[in-house]
């Protein structure tokens, strides 16, 4: 049961902070450095995939001690809709932009993340210790994009710094510090807990599980926690380390194991008084839920099952398919789960040939292997989110339908009907205009009306067989089973594929 304070305890709130900016610009060095870890060797190719969060401890140069939530979220452009995630739940933002480089694609796109949830930010000018830093040249970059830094005609905050050496970090932590004084953080910690879900994913041995951050209250062990329709008992409650945790408060990033389904990630989460209260909060999202029904489109459909090692990989899938687009098919999600790829998976597409099981970060089961070789459901898996936007956009493109558009070339008048035999007409006909030639398709044409079709079996001009016609009288032969009168007119087209 939830316990209701009567008085409210409001107290200062550490910050969350979202580092962002362009791939292999330095933020997960950032973090290693910060919380004295080495997560980038452990990922694939080398660029963050997930999104993460840790607690650091930080004394400023006056010897206060403060806490310090950091968010990590990858910069490859896949992962906007992870980066917006990072950027709604943090208060405050680190833009990291590379002393060699300067501004670049994603620098943009996290700083339109940034702008659109409306936090502050400071800009960390990294990689300082690298031969082509160039700080002024890094400057006239940011403030080239309209990033107006202090010193440079604006008021953002930055600081130079070496993730690799810890040059500069400490400076940086004393202006988040001071940013986040200026936002006069704070939180009720009396207060039922509430917060986001930063992540989600099916753990192999424990189940469903879910990392969140307490933005207000207190979580603790033997609440219920809910989060659109999934719900969990607070049994098992870690922090971002591992250890067991009683209670979180403010800021906190909490892992719970336990959850009915893996809640949505970037949704937010609130506790209840108990089971009955949570099984009636989630039918409620669920009768929401199914009242959204997908739209369907006309369209021929490529059905599409995505299997990824956490929800916000899936994310970053589905970003690369709304990107796809096309007037001739339709991508359509079937189903988008964490785990591996699974036999059921591959039964689940298999009435569709075009249908593509794509995989990310797991592993695909021998006993779906066999089935997927025996049906014909095409499989693929990838580690590096690039890699898979490539495949994807190339296997899309090629189970699109050829068009064939019918391009008009010219318009001929029929003077006269010399002759009929079965299905071939003897005409005479005057070019008004364009031109028509042998073998060329035509739609035959009454008062604007299309009767039918025919084919242009021979030409004739002064007595002579010609490929093409392209102005005055002519003889020709028409093959179609319309009946032909002077008067009408052919309409000549090429067909066009692509």
């Amino acid at each position: 049961m939830v316990k209701h304070a009567t008085t409210p305890a409001i107290v200062k709130r550490p910050p969350i902070v979202v580092v962002m900016g362009h791939i292999d610009h330095g933020k997960s060095t950032l973090l290693d450095y910060i919380r004295k870890s080495n997560v980038v060797e452990k990922e694939a190719g080398g660029i963050t995939q997930h999104l993460s969060a840790c607690v650091v401890a930080h004394t400023t140069k006056e010897g206060i001690k403060e806490s310090i939530t950091f968010l990590d979220t990858p910069g490859h452009a896949a992962f906007q809709k992870m980066r917006l995630r990072g950027a709604d739940v943090a208060d405050i933002a680190v833009l990291v932009v590379s002393a060699e480089d300067g501004v670049k694609p994603q620098t943009l796109e996290a700083l339109a993340s940034i702008k659109q949830a409306g936090i502050p930010f400071i800009v960390a000018i990294n990689k300082i210790d690298k031969p082509g830093a160039d700080i002024p040249r890094t400057q006239s970059s940011l403030i080239e994009h309209e990033i107006y830094i202090e010193g440079m005609g604006g008021d953002i905050p930055w600081a130079a710094i070496s993730a690799k050496a810890g040059t500069g970090v400490p400076e940086l932590l004393d202006l988040i510090i001071l940013a986040a004084d200026l936002a006069e953080l704070t939180g009720d910690t009396n207060a039922p807990a509430t917060g986001q879900v930063i992540e989600g994913k099916l753990d192999p041995k424990r189940g469903n599980t879910a990392t969140q951050i307490v933005k207000n209250g207190t979580l603790r062990s033997g609440q219920y926690i809910v989060s659109g329709t999934a719900m969990a008992p607070v049994r098992i409650m870690e922090d971002f380390t591992g250890k067991p945790l009683r209670e979180a408060s403010l800021s906190t990033p909490v892992g719970i194991v336990g959850f009915s389904e893996i809640p949505a990630a970037g949704a937010p989460f609130m506790v209840v008084e108990n089971k009955k209260a949570a099984e009636i909060v989630t039918e409620k999202a669920r009768e929401r839920a199914e009242r959204r029904t997908a739209h369907h489109s006309e369209l021929p459909t490529i059905p599409i099952l995505i299997k990824a090692d956490v929800l916000g990989t899936i994310d970053a899938i589905e970003h690369e398919l709304n990107k796809f687009e096309s007037d001739r098919i339709a991508v359509r999600v079937i189903d988008a789960a964490v785990g591996p790829i699974t036999a059921s998976d591959v039964q689940n597409v298999s009435a569709t040939k075009e249908a593509i099981i794509v995989g990310f970060n797991v592993p695909v089961e021998r006993q779906a292997k066999d089935l997927a070789e025996r049906l014909g459901v095409e499989i693929d898996t990838f580690s590096i989110i690039y890699e898979l936007s490539e495949w994807l956009d190339k296997a899309l493109k090629n189970r699109t339908p050829t068009l064939e558009e019918e391009v008009p070339t010219g318009r001929i008048k029929l003077l006269k009907i010399f002759s009929t035999q079965k299905n071939t007409h003897v005409l005479g006909g005057r070019v008004e205009e364009g031109a028509i030639k042998l073998r060329q398709r035509v739609r035959i044409m009454r008062r604007d009306i299309e009767i039918g079709k025919g084919t242009i079996k021979n030409l004739q001009q002064q007595k002579s067989d010609v490929q093409q016609i392209v102005e005055g009288e002519f003889g020709m032969q028409v093959e179609t089973r319309v009946e032909i009168a002077p008067g009408d007119y052919l309409i000549p087209y090429d067909t066009v594929v692509s």
